[in-house]
This record gives C-alpha cells, sequence and structure tokens, in this order.
C-alpha cells in the first residue's frame, strides 16, 4: 500500500461527550475549526493513521499526539486543560528522516543534524537550547522535556527560523522523535 492510500484512509472521529457520547463528526484531512461541526470534544477514536490535536482553532495552542486507538476521555488522560478545536492529519513518510536543529533564532550558533530520534538534546550534543530548526525529510514531534516528555510540537517539511513566533515563546525543545510508520 503506497503512503498515499495510507492517508486517503486516515479517519479520527470526534464526540462532544466523554465515552464516545453525543453527537460526533467523521475527519479524514485538516480541519481548522470544529466549532461549526461540535460545540464540544471531550473524546475521540482514531481508526486510521496519525493525527495532531490542537486545544485551539487554526493549530494552534497545546498540541496532542494521536494514533490509532480510543481516546474515551483524553482531557485527563493528556492533562488537556481544555477540548479539541482543530486537528491535522499527519501524513505518512517513507524514506528517509533528516532535521538540522540550531541553538539559536534563525539558524544561528550550535547546530546538529539528526536522521533519528534524540532522546536528551543536551546529553548528546551538549546543547542547552534549541531555537529554530530546517526539517528536510520526513515529519517529527519536539518535546520540552527530555525523554520524549512535556508538551510536544509537530513539525513537518520546512523551516523554522523561530519558535518564539510560533506561541512556543518559554518552550526549549529537548528531545525530538520521527513519527514513523509504526505509528500508523
Amino acid at each position: 500500500m503506497s503512503a498515499t492510500d495510507m492517508n486517503m484512509r486516515s479517519k479520527i472521529v470526534f464526540y462532544e461527550d466523554r465515552n464516545f457520547q453525543g453527537r460526533s463528526y467523521e475527519c479524514n484531512s485538516d480541519c481548522a475549526d470544529m466549532s461549526s461541526y461540535l460545540s464540544k470534544c471531550h473524546s475521540c477514536r482514531v481508526e486510521k493513521g496519525c493525527f495532531m490535536v490542537y486545544d485551539r482553532t487554526n493549530f494552534m495552542g497545546n498540541q496532542y499526539f494521536m494514533k490509532r486507538g480510543e481516546y474515551a476521555d483524553y482531557m485527563s488522560m493528556m492533562g488537556m486543560s481544555d477540548c479539541i478545536r482543530s486537528c491535522r492529519m499527519i501524513p505518512m513518510h517513507r524514506g528517509n528522516y533528516r532535521m538540522k536543529i540550531y541553538e539559536r533564532e534563525n539558524f544561528a550558533g550550535q547546530s546538529h543534524e539528526l536522521m533519528d530520534d534524540c532522546d536528551n538534546v543536551m546529553d548528546r550534543y551538549r546543547m542547552s537550547n534549541c531555537m529554530s530548526c530546517n526539517v528536510m525529510d520526513g515529519h517529527w514531534l519536539m518535546y520540552e522535556q527530555p525523554n520524549y516528555r512535556g508538551k510536544m510540537m509537530y513539525m513537518r517539511p520546512g523551516e523554522y527560523r523561530n519558535f518564539m513566533n510560533m506561541g512556543m515563546s518559554n518552550m526549549r525543545f529537548m528531545s525530538m522523535r520521527r513519527i514513523m510508520d509504526s505509528c500508523y
């Protein structure tokens, strides 16, 4: 099955209430504002694929990675303070993964190229900060704490010159993980 076939089959179903109760909304692509479909969203079921969900519209606010599974009460499971307001489908990537991380904004300071997961930037590279990056290949999750913990941010291919401009003003990314086929 090709990556395109898999992406076309991605599917997440959102429910207004916990335990898959109340009105539902089925989605298989990006949705910048779910308020026209549901007034609230407190549980979801990922039937196929992977998604990032956000607690604000337009893919803003806190982000959470959802892979295939049931999330009957994700708010208490993930510590979310609000309900899901938008979601983004993560396309499957086959091939190499490459990302270059930089110590300072605008690709300045110490830099290192990653091709695999990094559980601790400080230990591996002696970098106390990661303030910008260039994702050349693949889709990645970046975490504010070592060992893939804390708040996360989805990074798709592109240049990210300043994380502060992306609403992550007080965050330092200390670990990175590739979103691999096994997530799907």
